[in-house]
This record gives structure tokens, C-alpha cells and sequence, in this order.
């Protein structure tokens, strides 16, 4: 250890870090470098994760620090009350209740306080967030917290609620209250507010929020800011804890006996009113005024999740028309932001729309979400209407002049199509009119001057490449279109196409269509693998070479170093952003998978994996140690095909067993026990045996 580690756990080390954070006097930089060093060190050693740690911080410091840190909370500007703020969330974690039992009396008594309710209240939003994922028995302390704060909380919120033109830092403490609720309630409802007069007068502030126009003045104009400025942020989380109740309340027939009577009455006395407002919200769209995203999404989760309910949906059902058209389908339609990203950043583009995450966020998956469960549920009546509505814009688009045509209409009416895919194939009378409906509202669009038209044909077209073509000349034509697609000049059309081509070839009945231009084919993939990380082009690759078998052979080596090589660019661009779910950490699995299938594919021609196997083994090197516990089945399974097929083990081969057992011996264990591909290597090292 060297000096400057040793310091860190001297006596008065982390006091003086503190005093420095808050010395207003002092030089703001230096207080920020304070903040980050307190932040990471007692995040490493308030609560060191092995026992035997000897290195400790004094007990009398951590006392000095717990018995101060709260009440500088009101006094930090934001940056550094962020870092503070995750250091009392370690302090929270670690300590409470049984080394800080004070912490509730100090949150109770600053709640009284004028002054001091801010940092009240960011404290308590640490401090139940601490229990928000916990099970029945480990939430105990929570219902302590919820019975001295709730009462004091609730007559703050109403207090908030009732002051006239409310400055923005309103909104900020409404928000925290916000998230106490929500961490509070999320997995069980505190017996405290099933009381009906007392979670009555909660909701009511909520929807009273939730009805309010957010104030004019001090509206950002920018659109990232104003999505994230306070009073949207209200909004957002009071939709978001009233989706979780109903979710919660919906269904009579999962709950425990003691709350049933408190569903009867959540669904009998709100649940409509919660619709009411919401749709009350959506009517922005129609109007053109503005809702944030991510708001507009929840609305659309709270409408589809009601559905499937009768008196819920006869709410719902005089103004259906205005919701499906007026609402919903303009959701669906490209619109300003999307041509501005095409245009900008279409890498960002292709991202956004195969991101599983955006799709939690996205008013468009939303959208189609309740256009998806309006047919399977309500689909009487309203099936056909949609499709006549949609029928009607194809119509239009045609006999419009190219000047005038509704192109973004006709993409959202494209949607709309691929979205109901499933549906449209099991019903009569559509069934039946398939393949004319591609062939007259879609197939044209390959050839469209509009980008995102040509890209929404080539999805559409994959929709639908597994139904029965009574003329196989259409399939044919459009599997040309989507490989013609993959050289399109506009990158999402190239992704769109990729995707598409998978049904394509999971369908071809005759592989002759595809084997004259295999090579090709093979060399738009190598280029569009290193232009995107996207896991669905993997997917593609992987099912031309399930397809063709040994006839890869003259690609394999090719592929293998196109795959190792995409793999590389996908592990830096997670590791460069590793506290968000990436795109990138996906698309590296479907490498180490497609890996695996090209293997399998040229089991039969042993020479190969001679050539093959230098381009894996640095993955192989890297992944077979920690860095691979999240891959490690398939790492394991591309050490077994070169083990197993390869006419003899390399000594580059045999450097990896002392990794495999140092594993084993560590964190594998698991794969070992379990029948894996771990015991399946260890028999295909024959030497190992005989040693």
C-alpha cells in the first residue's frame, strides 16, 4: 500500500475532506475534487465488502461524519450535493438502522423545519429508495419510516399544492415527494395508507397536479431541458406511481385477502378518474401542444392496461375514434424529430429504433403497444375499422400527386400494418388479401425517393415473408429489393433491409435464388458491421450460415475475423459507457454466438479451424477470465469446437487451461455443476488425462 492510501484511513482524514466540501470560502474546484475523493472513498471503505479487511476508517470519524453530513445538505450548490448525496446513500445502506438509529429523528424534526425541509426530504428519498426493491420481511424498518413521516409528509404536500404561482423550486420538492411515494409503494402499499381517508387525500393531490397546466413562465425552449424541467417532472412521476397502482389494483384476482377490499375500492373510486385525467392530457396531441415523452408513454401504458377491463374500456369507448385516430395513429407517423435525426445522425437513428430500452420510453412502442392489444382484445368493430382507416390513407397516397403524397402518413400507416402482422395473418377476411396488399402498397416503396419509406417497406416486407405467396415471383422480387437494399445510400434503410433479410432467408424455399450472390451478400455484411453495433445483424449472419452449412467454408476464415473484429469495437463502446445498458454489450454476445454457429457449420472440415484459430484467441484470452462471467457459456462452447474438431490442440490452445481452472477454481464453479460446456472442454483436452 502505498503513502497516499495509507493517509486516506489516518485519523481526521475524511473530517477534513467534509470541511473542505463545505468551505464556502474555498476555491470551487478544489471542493469538487474533495467531493469525488469523499464520495469514491467511502463508497470503497465505509463498508469494505471482505471482512477481513484490516485497513478500516476510525469509528470516531465515521460517527463525526454521520453526526454532521445531513445538515449540510441545504447547503451545497447541486454538483456537489449530488456527491454528497451518494455518499450518504452509502452511509444509509450500510448503517441503517442498527449504527445510525438518530437518522429518522433527524428527518422527523427537519420536516417541522422551514428551512431545512429540502434536505429533510432528500434525505428520505434516499432513505426509502433503500427499501423500494426489498422483500416483506426486510421492508420492517420502512414501515417505522412511513408511520412517523407520512402523516408530515402529506401536510407539506398539501401545503405545496395550494401555494398560488409556485416558483420552480416547488417542483423540486414536489418531485421528492413524488419519489418517496413511489419507493414506498412499489412493491407493497404500507398498511398506513390503505385507510381510505388517508390515501384519499394523496390521491387527490396527485390528480389535482396531474389536471393543473404546468406554469408558462420559466418553460425552457430547449427541447432536452423542457422535458427535464421541474414541473414536467411532476408529472411524469405522479403518472408513473398511478400506472403502479393500477398495475397493482387491477386485477381482483391476485391479492391477498387483507387488500382486496382496498382494490374494490381503488378500482371503484379512481381507477376512472385516473383515465379521465389521462386522456384529458393526451388531448395536447391533438391540439399540438406539448408532452413529454416519456409522459405520453405512460398514459398510453395506463390506457392499454385497461382494456382488458369492462368498465374500463366503456369509458373509454365513446371516444375511441378520437383516441385510435386522432391520438394513436399520429404517434405512429414519422414525424420533425425523426426526419432531423435521419438527417443528422442516422447512426443514432438505427440506435434508437433497436433499442430496447428507448422502446420503455418511446410513444411510439407505446402506440403500437395499444393498437396491438385494442385488436386481440376489443378487436370486434375496431379491427376493421383501423383498416379501413388505413386503407383509406393508402388510397390517398396513391391518387395524390408525388408534391402533395402524406409520405409520413403512409409511414405510419406502414407501421401499423407491421404491427398488427400476427393478427391480419389468422383473420378473415384479410388473410386472404395479403400478398396484394404488399404488392400494391408496399413493394412500390423499395423504389420510393423517400428514405424512410423504403426502410419501413423493407420491415413491413419482412413482417410478412413467411406467409404462403400464390405467386412466387412476388417473393422473389421483394427478396431482391431488401438485398438491393442492403447498398442503399442511407444507413437505416441498410439496417431496415438486414433485419428484413432474416425472414427472407428463414423463408426461402429455394437457396438458389440467394447462392449465386452469396459472396456479395457476404461483403454488404462486412461493411455494415463495421459501420454499427446491432445485435440483429448477428442475428442475419447467423441464420445465412445456419442455412447454407458447409458451403461457408470458403468464407469462414473471413467471417470469423469480421465477427472478431466487430466484437473488439462492440466491448470498447460498452466498456467506454458502462453505467448504461449498451447496445453494444448485446451485439458482442450475438458475435460470440454467430462464432459458435460458423464453427458448427464447418465441423466436417478440421483444416479450418487451424486458420480460424489465431483470430480467436485473443477473445478467447480476454473472456475466459472475469471479464467473460457474463459470456462464459458461449466462450466455453467456441473452446469445445476448437478442442473437439481441430486435427490437434496448439500450445496456444493449451495456454488457456490454466485460465479454465484458474476460473473454476474462483467464480466457475457454476458452469462446471450444471453440465455446461465447462466439463464438455475439460473431456476435450485429452492430453490433460494421460498427464
Amino acid at each position: 500500500m502505498n503513502t497516499s492510501e495509507l493517509l486516506q484511513y489516518t485519523q481526521q482524514h475524511l473530517v477534513r475532506l467534509l470541511q473542505i466540501i463545505v468551505d464556502g470560502s474555498c476555491d470551487m474546484a478544489v471542493r469538487q475534487v474533495a467531493s469525488i475523493h469523499f464520495k469514491n472513498f467511502v463508497s470503497k471503505a465505509w463498508s469494505p465488502i471482505d471482512p477481513d479487511e484490516t485497513r478500516k476508517i476510525p469509528e470516531g470519524d465515521k460517527s463525526m461524519v454521520r453526526e454532521n453530513i445531513l445538515g449540510f445538505v441545504t447547503q451545497l450548490p447541486p454538483l456537489l450535493r449530488a456527491q454528497l448525496g451518494e455518499s450518504i446513500k452509502t452511509l444509509i445502506l450500510a448503517d441503517y438502522p442498527e449504527h445510525w438509529p438518530s437518522l429518522l429523528h433527524w428527518v422527523t424534526h427537519n420536516m417541522e423545519s422551514q428551512d431545512q425541509i429540502f434536505g429533510a426530504l432528500y434525505v428520505l428519498r434516499i432513505l426509502s429508495r433503500k427499501y423500494e426493491f426489498k422483500s416483506e420481511e426486510e421492508r420492517i424498518p420502512l414501515y417505522q419510516i412511513v408511520e412517523e413521516c407520512f402523516p408530515r409528509l402529506l401536510n407539506i404536500f398539501s401545503t405545496l399544492v395550494q401555494i398560488a404561482n409556485p416558483p420552480i423550486e416547488v417542483a423540486d420538492l414536489i418531485k421528492l415527494i413524488c419519489k418517496i411515494f413511489w419507493s414506498s409503494i412499489y412493491l407493497e402499499i404500507p398498511k398506513q395508507l390503505f385507510e381510505p381517508n388517508i390515501f384519499n387525500a394523496w390521491i387527490v393531490l396527485f390528480l389535482n397536479l396531474l389536471e393543473r397546466p404546468v406554469p408558462l413562465e420559466g418553460q425552457p425552449s430547449d427541447p432536452d431541458a423542457r422535458k427535464a424541467w421541474g414541473w414536467w417532472k411532476v408529472k411524469k412521476w405522479i403518472t408513473h406511481i398511478l400506472n403502479r397502482l393500477y398495475s397493482r389494483f387491477a386485477d381482483m384476482k391476485v391479492h391477498k385477502p387483507e387488500s382486496k377490499a382496498f382494490a374494490q375500492m381503488f378500482q371503484k373510486n379512481y381507477a376512472g378518474k385516473i383515465l379521465g385525467c389521462h386522456l384529458q392530457l393526451l388531448n395536447a396531441i391533438r391540439t399540438g401542444g406539448y408532452l413529454p415523452d416519456r409522459v405520453i408513454n405512460l398514459i398510453l401504458q395506463y390506457l392499454t392496461n385497461s382494456l382488458t377491463k369492462n368498465s374500463m374500456y366503456q369509458l373509454m369507448q365513446p371516444q375511441i375514434d378520437i383516441i385510435l385516430f386522432e391520438i394513436i395513429f399520429p404517434l405512429m407517423c414519422f414525424n420533425d424529430n425523426d426526419q432531423m435525426l435521419w438527417d443528422e445522425d442516422p447512426h443514432e437513428y438505427v440506435r434508437k429504433g433497436y433499442d430496447i430500452i428507448e422502446d420503455l420510453y418511446s410513444p411510439r412502442t407505446a402506440a403500437m403497444d395499444f393498437v396491438s392489444e385494442l385488436v386481440r382484445k376489443r378487436g370486434k368493430g375496431n379491427l376493421q375499422k383501423f383498416i379501413q382507416f388505413i386503407v383509406e390513407i393508402f388510397m390517398r397516397y396513391n391518387e395524390a400527386s408525388i408534391e402533395v403524397k402524406p409520405y409520413r402518413q403512409k409511414d405510419g400507416a406502414l407501421l401499423a400494418i407491421g404491427t398488427l402482422c400476427d393478427r391480419l395473418k389468422q383473420t378473415d377476411p384479410y388473410k386472404a388479401e395479403l400478398e396484394r396488399m404488399l404488392v400494391q402498397h408496399v413493394f412500390p416503396e423499395f423504389s420510393s425517393h423517400v428514405g424512410h419509406l423504403r426502410a419501413k417497406a423493407a420491415w413491413v416486407a419482412g413482417q410478412y415473408a413467411h406467409i404462403t405467396f400464390s405467386d412466387q415471383d412476388n417473393f422473389r422480387k421483394a427478396m431482391h429489393c431488401v438485398i438491393s437494399g442492403l447498398r442503399d445510400p442511407e444507413l437505416p434503410v441498410r439496417v431496415d433491409s438486414v433485419f428484413a433479410l432474416r425472414s427472407f432467408v428463414e423463408a426461402c424455399k429455394d437457396l438458389d435464388e440467394i447462392r449465386p450472390i452469396l459472396p456479395q451478400l457476404l461483403d454488404e455484411f462486412f461493411k455494415l458491421m463495421g459501420e454499427v453495433e446491432n445485435e440483429d445483424l448477428v442475428f442475419t449472419l447467423e441464420t445465412i450460415v445456419d442455412r447454407f452449412g458447409e458451403e461457408m467454408a470458403p468464407y469462414a476464415l473471413g467471417l470469423c475475423q469480421s465477427l472478431a473484429a466487430a466484437f473488439w469495437r462492440c466491448m470498447a463502446s460498452s466498456e467506454a459507457d458502462d453505467e448504461v445498458e449498451d447496445s453494444g454489450a448485446l451485439a458482442a454476445v450475438g458475435c460470440l454466438r454467430a462464432l459458435s454457429t460458423i464453427l458448427e457449420s464447418i465441423s466436417s472440415l478440421p483444416h479450418l479451424f487451424i486458420q480460424i484459430e489465431p483470430t480467436l484467441l485473443p477473445i478467447l484470452r480476454r473472456m475466459l477470465t472475469s471479464d467473460g462471467q457474463d459470456v462464459y457459456e458461449e466462450v466455453l462452447e467456441i473452446v469445445s469446437y476448437l478442442t473437439f474438431y481441430s486435427p490437434t490442440i496448439s500450445l496456444d490452445m493449451w495456454s488457456l487451461w490454466p485460465l479454465m481452472m484458474e476460473a473454476l477454481n474462483d467464480w466457475a464453479i457454476d458452469f462446471f455443476e450444471s453440465k455446461s460446456s465447462f466439463e464438455q472442454v475439460a473431456i476435450k483436452f485429452p492430453i490433460y488425462w494421460k498427464l
